[in-house]
């Protein structure tokens, strides 16, 4: 067995449908793991990501949440913790954005941003996190973002949620890393995905970002299921409270 093979481990990944969600299940998949996928819009019996997994020799389990609904989010993280098989592995993902000026943002969009981005995985990892307590291992993963670091422009609830983000998984390490669950963040540069479709259909934003990027490109989603896939293995069992940027670079300009 190698550091990196999650083969018997069960995996909850949220926002699974597409995008960063699926290559991420797609990836701990290949490294072993069963999927359990999680999306606003997912059809719990036929979907691509599950027959990605299902290719992969692996099995899926599908749920259909609105994760800006908090009732429904606590009713299938109370049901996945009580479940016979314990999860191994957290992957919040799910996440949602909108755009407009601060100024003329409104308030039922940071609220609904806020829900989704933050207070779901707080809402899951509390549920499942405990069962990992008493089971001495688990791995709690966020997908965190650059505004995590940065505050972005016309993004106020985005760029709230996500600072959130890095100060809940920094929070959740001090308390549970001892009891070895591990809890870290991944944070994805400019990746080519529906939530960057506006940015990357305008040429002079996109230009903009580019030339920022040493990479020379936009991210792909399956740029971020390595860094995955590291974090929720045995390699990384002394890594904890850490943010992981996957950003081709940006950061360091």
């Amino acid at each position: 067995m190698t550091t990196f093979d999650l083969t018997g481990r069960l995996a909850v990944v949220t926002g699974a449908k597409r995008g960063i969600g699926l290559a991420v299940a797609a990836a701990l998949a290949a490294a072993g793991a069963d999927i359990v996928g999680i999306s606003a819009t997912l059809d719990p019996k036929s979907s691509v990501v599950g027959d990605r997994v299902r290719a992969l020799g692996r099995s899926f389990e599908g749920h259909r949440v609105d994760f800006a609904d908090r009732s429904q989010v606590s009713a299938l993280a109370s049901r996945l913790a009580r479940q016979e098989r314990p999860v191994d592995i957290l992957v919040n993902n799910a996440g949602t954005i909108r755009r407009a000026p601060a100024a003329e943002h409104p308030i039922e969009w940071f609220d609904e941003v806020l829900e989704v981005d933050l207070t779901s995985g707080f809402v899951l990892s509390q549920a499942l996190g405990a069962r990992m307590l008493r089971e001495g291992r688990g791995r709690v993963l966020f997908t965190a973002s650059l505004l995590s670091f940065q505050g972005g422009i016309n993004v106020p609830g985005y760029a709230a949620a996500k600072s959130g983000v890095a100060g809940l998984v920094r929070a959740l390490a001090n308390e549970w890393t001892a009891c070895g669950v591990t809890v870290n963040g991944i944070a994805p540069g400019y990746i080519a995905t529906d939530n960057t479709r506006a940015l990357q259909d305008d040429p002079d934003r996109s230009k903009s970002i580019l030339d920022r990027i040493p990479a020379g490109r936009w991210g792909q989603a399956e740029d971020i299921g390595g860094a995955a896939v590291f974090l929720a293995s045995d390699a990384a069992q002394y890594i904890s409270g850490a943010i992981l940027p996957v950003d081709g670079g940006w950061l360091g300009r």
